[in-house]
């Protein structure tokens, strides 16, 4: 039989550190769009890859544990020092234990280049392999990780919408499991036998005043409740990635990315029978899986809205949904369009007559084909509004001009809406 050694236990920092709470910090930091990435020459303000390097996440993690409050007195007290080397050490590892939970819980997962050390580097200590490979070693959103920030995201907007109301828009009151009663009404012939007994003995009550067995009921005396039709529905969700989307000092990419994932994550666990598809337009369109969602970045792009409309067009009517509709989320106006030998012909100086014209043509196909367009803009120029209000009005959709903050709660209010009708 083999024998045990047990000694006291002694718990670790990071472990005192919950690892959830830690990620939904993180969201920002994981899904960041370009907007905090180095000084570009050519872009502007901003540009360039993020850093996601094992030292970022690290300094990320740290920044989150003071910004949250997770630091206990144990921590601090162990953290606390002049720059000594015992606690520099003690900072490290639990950095590092930290890193290692994301990667043993299934968030995170790590892409390492070989290492081939000079024959005079050493493998630790400073300036030593071990520091540059925390350089070199890159890191990733695992499914998991992309499915937790979705549903953190979506639990957060769903806990916004309360009795209350936002811009000009009635909020319903909703629960997680997204539910609904409606009025009880007369039994008809062909209904659904969904027999609301209370309503039914009050009737039978209320014609023969008495509730003496066997009962004395009449087919008016039946009511049936109504319940909430859902229809499926295939929902194409654009996203514009054009270079104003980081301009102004306001990143608006990376909510829209959250709105994206939060809407992933109801439709799954909420409308089975549903589908979503993610668009980027921006010189041209390109369709992405929504595992890769998190790493798509804005770029020195204009804003080619037809091509986005006619790739969501194709995906849509290769679905067969009762319901078909397009969400477009943008900053700007279209001012780019792919012309008919390929090339890419762009103006941003005001609204250029022929892409508009090209794209309320565009608009217009979608509308015949039975896709309706809901349009949310984080911009509020003049003569974008007008051109938004005259899209909405050719396809029949909706036009909420908000802005990063309530983003999520418009388009899933949008979504809800238009989910149910109450149907006997």
């Amino acid at each position: 039989m083999r024998a045990h050694t047990y000694g006291k236990y002694s718990p670790e920092l990071a472990d005192a550190v919950d690892l959830q709470a830690l990620l939904d910090q993180l969201a920002d930091f994981l899904l960041q769009s370009g907007f905090a990435g180095p000084r570009h020459p050519h872009w502007g303000e901003f540009g360039g890859e993020p850093d996601r390097s094992m030292d970022a996440l690290k300094e990320a993690i740290l920044q989150a544990l003071f910004d949250s409050g997770q630091f206990t007195p144990e921590m601090l007290e162990a953290l606390r020092g002049e720059g000594d080397e015992d606690a520099q050490q003690r900072l490290a590892a639990m950095l590092d234990a930290l890193v290692q939970r994301l990667i043993a819980e299934g968030y995170l997962n790590v892409d390492t280049p070989p290492q081939l050390p000079d024959s005079h580097q050493p493998v630790t200590g400073k300036g030593g392999l071990g520091q540059a490979a925390a350089r070199d070693v890159q890191f990733n959103l695992t499914g998991k990780g992309i499915d937790f920030l979705g549903y953190r995201t979506l639990r957060g907007l769903l806990g916004s919408l309360g009795k209350s109301s936002f811009g000009s828009h009635d909020t319903p009151y909703l629960s997680t499991g997204i539910e609904a009663d409606g009025w009880s009404k007369p039994y008809e012939f062909g209904d659904v036998l969904n027999l609301d007994v209370n309503a039914t003995l009050t009737n039978a009550l209320a014609r023969t005043g008495s509730l003496e067995v066997p009962l004395d009921l009449d087919y008016d005396d039946l009511m049936v409740r109504q319940s909430e039709y859902r229809s499926s529905c295939a929902t194409v969700l654009m996203l514009d990635c054009s270079h104003s989307m980081i301009l102004y000092g306001e990143d608006r990419f990376t909510p829209a990315k959250k709105v994206a994932l939060a809407l992933t994550h109801l439709i799954r666990t909420q409308f089975p029978g549903d589908s979503i598809r993610v668009v980027l337009f921006h010189d041209s369109a390109e369709e992405i899986p929504i595992a890769t969602l998190a790493h798509a970045q804005v770029g020195p792009y204009h804003t080619n809205t037809c091509e986005g409309l006619k790739l969501a067009r194709r995906i849509l009517m290769a679905q067969k949904k009762d319901m078909r509709q397009v969400v477009m989320i943008t900053d700007g106006k279209p001012s780019a369009l792919t012309m008919p030998d390929g090339k890419i012909y762009k103006n941003s100086v005001g609204l250029d007559a022929s892409v508009i014209a090209q794209t309320l043509k565009e608009v217009a196909s979608c509308r015949k084909s039975g896709i309706v367009i809901n349009t949310f803009m984080l911009a509020r120029d003049r003569a974008l509004v007008e051109f938004v209000k005259q899209m909405s009005a050719i396809s029949r959709g909706k036009a909420y001009f908000t802005n990063t903050m309530s983003l999520g709660q418009f388009v899933l209010m949008d979504f809800l809406r238009r989910k149910t009708k109450t149907v006997s």
